[in-house]
């Protein structure tokens, strides 16, 4: 099988087999978005870069301060990477854009687990956008591990850290312990 990619201008081709000249050719394609796009190494794991951060800022109650009032990064995971469970103050959305698809695993308020896919395949009912509510406990995962993702994130009202908490493993398995299996895997060792 003969896949095709659009490099730019260029199209490049690759064959899939068994000694693993797909997999070697994916982390390049990978390594050529994070150079391309100028991606730095996220604290939840994964690599991303700010694209925009709107000209009106807002001053929220609520947020304990003035934010902007909307801003989205690029994001990118690989192979077995994978973003830890985190919170935020803000809704986001996630919207995809190449390689494989991801799964958003997410923990509501009140403690179900909903699983949500991110990809090109509407039939088996992947998505292009879908929206991470504020308040929710929340990781992502690529589904093809021999691939990477690329996604986009708008959060609105803006991104800033003082509205992020990433996830502690003892505290979140105490919170979810019916979730235990996936905390483990989706957050980083005490």
């Amino acid at each position: 099988m003969t896949l095709r990619f659009n490099i730019g201008q260029k199209i490049q081709d690759t064959q899939i087999s068994q000694d693993g000249v797909f997999i070697t050719y994916l982390n390049k394609f990978a390594k050529f978005w994070i150079k391309k796009l100028n991606l730095e190494e996220h604290p939840e794991g994964g690599y991303f870069v700010n694209t925009y951060r709107s000209d009106k800022t807002i001053d929220l109650r609520d947020y304990n301060g003035v934010r902007y009032a909307c801003t989205a990064i690029y994001y990118l995971l690989t192979g077995n990477q994978f973003s830890s469970f985190h919170i935020m103050k803000s809704d986001e959305t996630w919207h995809f854009y190449l390689g494989s698809s991801i799964t958003l695993h997410i923990l509501d308020s009140k403690g179900r687990l909903n699983e949500k896919i991110l990809g090109p395949n509407f039939n088996d009912g992947e998505r292009f956008q879908v929206v991470v509510k504020s308040g929710c406990w929340f990781a992502a995962s690529v589904n093809e591990k021999k691939s990477y993702s690329l996604v986009g994130c708008t959060v609105s009202p803006g991104f800033d850290y003082r509205d992020w908490k990433m996830g502690d493993r003892k505290l979140l398995t105490k919170m979810y312990p019916q979730h235990k299996w996936i905390i483990e895997k989706y957050t980083k060792p005490d």
